[in-house]
């Protein structure tokens, strides 16, 4: 059993919040637990900040799609901007960082800490170029912890539907 949702955002500070609150009310309707849901809603609004600071002229909007899929939610954030530059795409695909390991110091300054972040929260991360278009593709992956005392994970995601 799965559930998912998919919005078309324009690129604007306000519409950060709104992914992040509709993630979360998910998130609890799912039955997923706050800490686990809380990492996957500052992830997005990482991702999502980057879409809106990077993601093209001012224009074209972002897609943001979120699906729960057993015990995973994968989230994915496409925007129509330049894409990643080969000096400036930090991975192509591998496992996250943990929160343990020392951050870069780079992470420090004001910009350039989204990725990093997502990384940090997430338990896999993918970063890449649209193929074929504009723009670039941030999808993490991160395995749900479900809320203890609350329903069954499969009796919530009934209820969702």
């Amino acid at each position: 059993m799965s559930i998912w949702w998919s919005l078309h955002l324009r690129r604007e500070a306000a519409s950060v919040p709104l992914a992040r609150r509709l993630l979360v009310g998910a998130m609890e309707t799912a039955g997923v637990d706050p800490e686990t849901a809380y990492d996957l809603a500052v992830a997005l609004s990482e991702a999502c900040a980057n879409a809106v600071e990077h993601g093209g002229d001012s224009s074209t909007g972002y897609r943001v799609t979120a699906r729960i899929e057993g015990d995973t939610c994968r989230i994915e954030v496409i925007d129509s901007g330049p894409g990643f530059t080969p000096r400036s795409r930090p991975c192509q695909s591998r496992p996250a960082r943990r929160r343990h390991k020392q951050t870069p110091a780079a992470v420090h300054d004001e910009h350039g800490r989204g990725l990093f972040l997502i990384e940090s929260l997430a338990d896999n991360v993918r970063v890449r170029n649209r193929p074929g278009h504009r723009g670039a593709v941030v999808s993490f992956d991160k395995i749900l912890k479900w809320r203890e005392g609350g329903p069954p994970p499969a009796v919530a995601l009934l209820r969702a539907s």
